[in-house]
């Protein structure tokens, strides 16, 4: 329960304080050093400071990350929040009234960072849930619930996530976060398009609100970006999916820029190193990533492992900051042998190194690629043509194939796929072969489809479902829900719940399962159930 709707907010308050103070002498992570002089100074607006909410992510067996940001005013550039360096306390229960406060202590939310807060968290006993709340002068945030992986290597009988990805704010409420955040569930992942940079007009697009005139424009500045985020982060069912469950998150393109590559705008071929800067900061600010990730002269380190147990092996995929500029064209294009030249990679070649390091020598009984674009081939017109949309791994057959290859040679176990991107739901087979329907499936793709992105109009099903009969290894498709995919996986089952929304023009539309698939421990590739 929100302290600032409880009607003991009085005695809350004295009991997060005196918690505080009882474990002062803790060397907690985020614990302001004694010599520096902090001025715990008032918002310029006076108001309540967490309006954005809190968050929790990257679990570990020991601990997690806690997020949260001071903004007063929250489509204020600097929140509403003055250039000085301030004190925020938090604090650790294993209970969600926190009485039985394990950990505590006071973070430094800095103008720099948007007077963010990342406070990570160590010492934490694996697989068990804990409750976290902050801090600032008189105001205490809502309580939020956390969870920690498993120990390393621990016999893991089942883990439930659910992976989520395409929020554009104007196209619709977020009405599948009200669903999942009622779901049982060990972690969100979520694959990109957090942020959309474009313009909002007056009306809020299809939330029929009033919207600022600073919205008006594309996002392009640091001060644009912070300010996109405050709007986006004010969704309610956001808010509650980030408080419920620790989120791994990666990014796609649009919290730059549509379609980019490295430091090259799409289809324009402009140099947005500065603009890429500024974006990969507000992306830091606004979630709750580890120190590791904080962006260093404009780069970001963003892709990372994350096992649960002996059960699941994550790995979050960065297919955007190192990427080639796609050879054969921007979008929908023909392909060309250009693009199976060696050096053309989606990943970079350190992180594809990383990689496939990393699934040769996991244990795990699943091998889960969080990863941001279509990975299977979607042939767009059979014999008649080459065109293939070349903004996903279609655009980049080799560095595609080097990893199928290796998944294949390595005998790496259940690799699965999850994807985002495409406002579409996809199941496929990802074959040693994509031209011959014969060749083996070595791996299952679940595309989840947008949590807004689209709205309720009809797009995409008329335009991807007459290339379906041309792609054999796609065993599902539509093309016009929104939703998010709900994953229980076990020893010997993987299951994907599609789970859809009736509708995005209310933030409280009806949920149900649109349909759901199984992929069994050694036998790659999905069957309905």
């Amino acid at each position: 329960m929100s302290a600032r709707n409880d009607s003991d907010n009085g005695v809350e308050r004295r009991r997060f304080l005196a918690a505080v103070a009882g474990v002062a002498g803790l060397a907690a992570l985020g614990q302001v050093p004694a010599d520096r002089a902090i001025a715990a100074v008032r918002p310029r607006s006076g108001g309540y400071p967490f309006t954005l909410g809190v968050a929790s992510g990257d679990p570990a067996p020991d601990g997690a990350v806690l997020w949260t940001r001071l903004a007063p005013e929250p489509l204020a550039p600097d929140g509403g929040m003055p250039a000085k360096r301030v004190p925020v306390q938090w604090q650790v229960a294993t209970d969600d009234r926190m009485r039985h406060v394990i950990r505590a202590g006071t973070a430094v939310a800095l103008p720099e960072l948007a007077h963010s807060v990342h406070v990570e968290l160590s010492g934490l006993e694996p697989g068990r849930e804990y409750f976290y709340a902050f801090r600032y002068r008189d105001d205490v945030s809502d309580i939020g619930r956390t969870k920690t992986a498993p120990a390393p290597g621990a016999h893991l009988a089942a883990m439930s996530f659910a992976f989520a990805s395409c929020q554009r704010w104007d196209d619709g409420y977020y009405a599948p976060y009200h669903h999942l955040a009622m779901d049982d569930l060990d972690l969100v992942v979520h694959l990109g398009d957090y942020l959309y940079e474009y313009g909002i007009n007056e009306h809020g697009g299809f939330r029929n609100v009033p919207v600022p005139d600073q919205f008006r424009t594309d996002t392009t500045t640091l001060d644009r970006y912070r300010i996109q985020y405050g709007l986006y982060k004010t969704d309610q069912n956001l808010q509650q999916a980030h408080a419920r469950f620790p989120w791994l998150v990666t990014w796609d393109d649009h919290e730059v820029d549509n379609d980019y590559a490295g430091t090259v705008q799409g289809y324009s071929g402009a140099d947005i190193t500065a603009r890429r800067a500024a974006a990969y900061q507000a992306f830091y600010e606004h979630l709750p990533l580890r120190r590791s990730s904080m962006p260093r002269d404009g780069d970001m380190l963003l892709y990372r492992r994350l096992a649960y147990g002996d059960l699941a092996q994550f790995d979050v995929l960065d297919t955007r900051q190192y990427r080639s500029v796609p050879p054969c064209g921007w979008g929908e294009a023909d392909e060309c042998d250009a693009a199976y030249d060696p050096s053309v990679t989606m990943t970079g070649s350190a992180q594809e190194r990383w990689l496939l390091d990393g699934l040769s020598v996991s244990s795990a009984r699943w091998n889960v690629l969080a990863n941001q674009v279509l990975m299977a081939r979607l042939d767009h017109d059979g014999d008649d043509g080459d065109t293939v949309w070349n903004d996903s791994w279609d655009g980049y057959p080799a560095a595609r194939q080097r990893i199928v290859d290796h998944i294949v040679h390595a005998g790496v176990r259940n690799p699965v796929v999850v994807t985002g991107d495409w406002h579409s739901t996809f199941v496929n087979d990802i074959k040693t072969d994509f031209t011959n329907p014969d060749s083996p499936t070595v791996a299952t793709e679940f595309v989840g489809t947008s949590i807004s992105s689209n709205g309720d109009r009809e797009v995409y099903g008329p335009y991807y479902g007459p290339m379906i009969k041309f792609n054999p290894h796609i065993k599902f498709f539509d093309g016009d829900r929104r939703g998010y995919v709900r994953c229980t996986v076990d020893q010997q089952h993987w299951r994907s719940d599609l789970q859809m929304v009736t509708t995005v023009s209310r933030p409280d539309a009806p949920a149900y399962t649109l349909a759901s698939f199984v992929v069994e421990d050694g036998r790659p590739g999905a069957h309905e159930v």
